[in-house]
């Protein structure tokens, strides 16, 4: 496995190997002894699974008093995969980096805790799968407008995406109390 740390270093890309034959393809999707070994501590205590179609953004979520890291993988389709920095004593606070992650590429995302996270359907479906080291907490989800021009993310629109109207109707960041971040 490749681990790369992005242009905010807290996030690792992950490549993990895979190995082809006629029949298709094996790879080990996380073991935690060799993740531990590439600097990726958490301790994964709930999955969850997302199936969306083309133009889906979902995003930009985090949870507050119940932080969680992510690991982030896709099985099939492909997304644009986003994380913002909300750690108010990070030199890197409110930028974001993003990465593709599809299941041709077989790439993972882990998303430390004190971070928003959201992605972009590319593909007609995406099965995107994730790994947690909190369990979610209901009333402790935070959502950031996607399109937050202070962010300036890059998502690789053609049309306007779908969202939810809890994501439609965030804050900026700029008016979320900073209370309701990171330290």
């Amino acid at each position: 496995m490749q681990v790369e740390a992005l242009a905010i270093p807290d996030v690792k890309l992950i490549k993990p190997k895979r190995f082809d034959d006629a029949r298709g393809y094996f790879e080990q999707t996380y073991h935690q002894v060799d993740y531990a070994k590439q600097g990726i501590q958490a301790e994964f205590v709930q999955d969850n699974f997302s199936k969306s179609s083309r133009g889906v953004l979902r995003g930009l979520h985090y949870q507050l008093k119940n932080p969680q890291a992510k690991l982030v993988s896709v099985f099939s389709g492909a997304v644009y995969d986003v994380a913002v920095d909300l750690r108010r004593s990070s030199p890197f606070f409110g930028r974001w980096v993003a990465a593709e992650l599809s299941a041709e590429n077989g790439h993972q995302l882990f998303v430390p805790r004190g971070f928003a996270h959201g992605f972009l359907v590319l593909s007609e479906t995406v099965g995107l799968y994730y790994k947690c080291d909190a369990l979610y907490a209901p009333g402790d989800e935070y959502t950031i407008r996607w399109d937050d021009a202070k962010l300036g993310i890059n998502w690789p629109l053609h049309d306007a995406p779908l969202v939810s109207d809890k994501d439609a109707q965030a804050d900026f960041l700029d008016a979320i109390d900073s209370k309701l971040l990171f330290a």
